[in-house]
């Protein structure tokens, strides 16, 4: 008696596995312009004497902070998770937005730590050489940004409140003299496009986290010749 076995593979077409990226080039003009000051503040002595002049108007080494910028730079995401806890549903599920913030953390902590050390800036307070760009700040407006792409469609005010709470956690990094003024506006344009970026990828990340079933079909088929007898089984997965 024999065993046979065949085994066959349906192969997807890989056109039709292909995703399009919602990609808007003007959604880049606002991030890349805040970016593009706060790097040019970094060689023109212009914009760093107006650093200066900002930093004297909103702290005149007053030693009295308030460390509120510790929260408020994880308040606007951690409130998309919040609001649907309550009731009210964004754009998407919780796996596929946590996908998304992941991502865009990914991107802008990366971001914000390589720049750090390469621009090698030393503080309003002189504690340190990583000044440039506010890592608070990029965190708040990654939430705020994020914050709004979910709510969007929901109530516009829902990013109004997100970008509010970001400008008020920049604000504090210049009060508690940890940033400079081109510090906190880089930040914020490196913030908004990492979620931008992480929306636009989030179709590859949602098929790449998901978990795809084959369906499999077995068929097992006795057979006999004059010379021998047995089962012959077909796969098709």
């Amino acid at each position: 008696m024999h065993f046979n076995a065949v085994s066959q593979t349906k192969k997807q077409d890989t056109l039709h596995q292909q995703k399009n990226i919602d990609f808007n080039y003007k959604a880049l003009i606002i991030p890349a312009s805040l970016i593009g000051y706060g790097t040019l503040s970094l060689y023109n002595d212009k914009l760093t004497n107006g650093d200066a002049s900002i930093r004297n108007n909103i702290n005149s080494d007053n030693e009295k902070t308030f460390p509120l910028d510790e929260g408020t730079q994880s308040l606007a995401f951690l409130s998309v998770y919040g609001l649907n806890l309550f009731g009210v549903k964004g754009k998407n599920n919780f796996k596929d937005r946590s996908i998304v913030l992941a991502t865009a953390y990914l991107i802008m902590g990366s971001s914000v730590t390589v720049l750090k050390r390469t621009t090698h800036r030393q503080r309003p307070n002189q504690t340190g050489f990583t000044s440039f760009p506010s890592g608070h700040t990029a965190t708040a407006f990654m939430g705020a940004e994020f914050l709004y792409q979910e709510y969007k469609d929901v109530s516009p005010w829902y990013g109004v409140s997100g970008y509010f709470i970001a400008a008020g956690t920049g604000y504090l990094r210049m009060y508690n003299n940890k940033h400079w003024f081109s510090d906190v506006v880089a930040a914020a344009g490196i913030g908004i496009l990492s979620t931008k970026i992480a929306y636009w990828v989030q179709p590859f990340f949602k098929d790449l986290f998901s978990k795809k079933q084959t369906a499999t079909k077995t068929a097992v088929v006795p057979y006999y010749n004059k010379n021998e007898m047995g089962l012959a089984m077909s796969m098709s997965f």
